[in-house]
Order: C-alpha cells, then structure tokens, then sequence
C-alpha cells in the first residue's frame, strides 16, 4: 500500500534545544465502525456492515505503522489504546495478530499498559478472556448511564442490566483494571438521576471512572436536533455533589473528567496530556510527534475507511509541524486539565523552550487567580479549571 510520509520542514522548530527530552511513546490504534451511530457522537465512526474487513483492516494498520517507524527513535510503547468506533467488534483473533505485529515492529515496555474501548452490547466472556490472554490488560466499558429512558435518549443499544453484566464479565475474565464511561447533563436528567448513575457505577467496583457532561458537537443529530438539556443551575449542582460522592468512594479527580482509584490513572491518557508522544494509526487517527532534534509534528490519517483500505490511496491526510510560537499554548492546554498540572521543568523538556517565554503571561494569569503562584509547577487554580478556556486565552500569541 502506497503511503506518502515526507518529513516537515526543520524551519519550525523550536529554540533552546539542548534541554530538550524525547517523551514516552505510545500508540492509539482506531478501529472505526460501530453497531449504530449514536446522535450525539462526532467521533470518526461508521455503521457496520453485516461483516467486517478484519484481515485487511489489520494489514493496512501494520503498513501505516510501518510508514511511522522513524518516528519511533528507539523507544518502546509505554502504552497502546485501542478506540473507535467499537474496537470490541473485533475479534480475538484479528487483534491478536495486530498486536503481534506492532511488537515486532516496536518493543514493548515491561508494564505496558494495553486499553480496549468496549460496549455492554458487545461482550461476550470467552472474547473478553481471549482478549485478556493477549496482553489487553485494562478496559473502557462505555456505559453512558444505567437508566432506560437516558440510554433511549442517548441513542445507546443496552440497557442498565447489561452493562452491569458487563462490568461482572470484565472481572470474571481477569480484568482487575477497568473504566466506566458515564455521561452528566443528558435530557431532562435530575440531580438524583445523576447520582443514581453514580451509585451503581460505584457499586461495579471499576478502578477508574471517565464522568463527562455531554455536550452538542458540530455535525452530529443532537446539533441539529438539540434535546432540552437541564439548566445551568442543575449542572452546577450536578457536578458538585457527583465529584463530592466520587470523592468519598475514593475517586480521585485526577483531570477534568477522569476519576481513579489510587495508582489507576490511565496511563496512556496520562502521557498524551503531559505532552508526550503517540503515532496513531486507522482511520481519522491523530498523532504527536518529536525528533531528536525538538521538531514536534502533528500527523492525521485518511478519514474515510474506504479511503483508508484504498491501496491506491496514501494513510497519511496531512501532518503540521508546530512552531515555537504555538508550544506554549499546545503544551498548556494539555497539562493544564491536570488537577496537579506538571513540574515547570517539563516545560522545557517536552517544547525545548526556556521557561521564561512564559513569564508575562502567567504572571497575568496568576494574578487573575487563573494559575496558582508556585514557581516549581504549573497548576491551574480551582478556577482555573473551571474556566480553563479562559486561562489558555492568556497563552495564545
């Protein structure tokens, strides 16, 4: 398959190289179909056919990872997430055999944590443990909420039981590692239609839970045909008592929407968010990549999944290679949605820039009460999380 990968031009790259560090790597691999497009999804996912190309999906996956090889600069995976669409459509077998060749290309770290996005819908035990006995070591079980009538709303294909099952299932085939998608702020939802949600999800015992409020996104159903969502005032209350109720469980709000038990922060999410690197392959798939010498290039693949298995057609749809004007806010808007936000030596070491370029803008922020005044990191302020928009504004050249 023909792929047209040229690397940028150098005249980008930023300044100040010799603190510059290589970041972990690791890699997102999309898998792009799913049972039904639910209406408020603007992910790059598609409606599956009665079958899917499994074996010539897996092959164009290796050969666009093979066209990003020299971006891997002899470092190994920290981490791989598999997201979509529903990657559980697909088969032990298949992932297996992609797996196996993404080792073969690059090695593995020793705690190598390895993410399978999943629906209740599509679980079965005997795939769930194959999936295990490969090296999938932590899921993202995509439950949105247990209640009837929201799930209806939502779009979704399960109900409350079944996703219960499913968190049951995870556990049975040896995933002692596990996430709960639930979403906040959905039609006509309450206060206690909230917290209920809250409450069983807890009750399955995962060991991290993403809790997001669902918002309308361009080119979706609900844009074009928006639901009556609940007032501002309710989704305040929403996610005060939500993160109050998480918090006595022992949920650590580590981001803005991530919530984890003690040494469960999702690690590949962790990395992409302290503005480390990963090559993403599939269709649609984004990536993030350094050189040695401090160029930082964004890449995108081939939206279209006919496109993408088109041998006639190249994986790569365009890369972007970020100027030293752009870093600052790049790099902030990253490690800003952390709750401890980072050490202001990874700076430098991630952009290559000094600290210093900083400096009139965070002492505006700092003094807006946006970032907290600590010369050794950069924090965002209760506030400031709350309104992070408004303190990337001040980073914006």
């Amino acid at each position: 398959m023909v792929n047209e990968h040229g690397a940028a031009s150098g005249n980008n790259a930023p300044r100040g190289q010799a603190c510059f560090a290589l970041p972990p790597l690791a890699l997102y691999i999309h898998i792009p179909w799913c049972v039904r497009k639910c209406p408020y999804c603007d992910f790059n996912s598609h409606a599956a056919g009665p079958t899917l190309p499994e074996q010539e999906y897996v092959d164009a996956l290796l050969a666009d990872l093979d066209a990003d090889l020299s971006h891997v600069h002899g470092r190994q995976l920290s981490s791989i997430f598999f997201g979509g669409g529903t990657p559980s459509l697909f088969s032990a077998a298949a992932l297996g055999r992609l797996l196996a060749g993404v080792e073969q290309r690059i090695g593995f770290a020793a705690d190598i944590e390895i993410t399978l996005e999943a629906n209740p819908g599509t679980f079965e035990q005997a795939k769930f443990q194959a999936y295990r006995q490969l090296g999938i070591n932590r899921l993202s079980i995509g439950v949105q909420s247990f209640q009837a009538a929201k799930l209806k709303a939502l779009g979704r294909i399960h109900d409350g039981d079944e996703a219960i099952r499913a968190a049951d299932m995870a556990r049975a085939a040896g995933f002692d590692n596990f996430n709960l998608d639930l979403m906040h702020g959905l039609p006509d939802q309450s206060i206690e239609d909230a917290l209920s949600d809250l409450r069983i999800a807890i009750a399955q015992q995962p060991t991290h839970l993403s809790w997001y409020q669902l918002t309308m996104e361009p080119n979706t159903v609900f844009w074009s045909q928006p639901p009556t969502l609940p007032e501002d005032d309710t989704l305040w209350d929403i996610q005060e008592a939500g993160q109050q109720l998480l918090a006595e469980h022992g949920y650590l709000q580590y981001e803005v929407s991530a919530y984890a038990r003690a040494g469960h922060q999702a690690q590949h999410n962790l990395n992409y968010w302290s503005f480390g690197d990963f090559i993403g392959i599939g269709a649609g798939a984004h990536g993030k990549l350094s050189s040695p010498s401090g160029q930082i290039v964004r890449t995108w693949k081939t939206r279209l999944p006919k496109d993408y298995l088109d041998p006639e057609k190249a994986f790569l749809a365009g890369e972007r290679a970020l100027t030293g004007e752009e870093l600052p806010f790049e790099f902030l808007m990253n490690v800003l949605r952390l709750n401890d936000g980072c050490s202001s030596a990874l700076f430098t070491q991630r952009t290559g820039l000094p600290l210093s370029v900083l400096n009139t803008a965070r002492a505006e922020a700092e003094a807006r009460g946006l970032l907290l005044r600590d010369p050794q990191r950069l924090t965002a302020s209760r506030e400031g999380q709350l309104f992070l928009n408004d303190l990337l504004q001040y980073f914006l050249t």
